[in-house]
């Protein structure tokens, strides 16, 4: 599993329809179940994602073709990491890995 940090470089660069590119880029991705949730960090520098792509060389050729990072507007960094625990709700994830 791989958790995603972007970074946004020039924040008043990024428009709305620049966000809804970076969503709509993501989108099969979250629907494949490649990616398992994201949103905006507090206060808006970035984001996070958890991912569970098969490989990190996988999931930085979705991340480098993202219209955000492509446009120099976001940057980010990859940490993998194995979970071990989980509520149970969420127990369906440590199945998987």
């Amino acid at each position: 599993m791989f958790l995603i940090d972007f970074h946004f470089n020039d924040l008043d660069a990024l428009t709305p329809e620049r966000t809804a590119a970076h969503r709509k880029h993501l989108g099969a991705a979250y629907e494949q179940g490649d990616l398992m949730f994201g949103g905006p960090k507090v206060p808006r520098t970035g984001g996070i994602i958890l991912s569970t792509h098969a490989t990190e060389a996988a999931l930085r050729t979705l991340l480098d073709t993202d219209p955000l990072v492509q446009a120099k507007l976001a940057s980010y960094t990859i940490t993998e990491f194995t979970p071990i625990l989980a509520s149970p709700a969420q127990s369906h994830v440590i199945q998987q890995i």
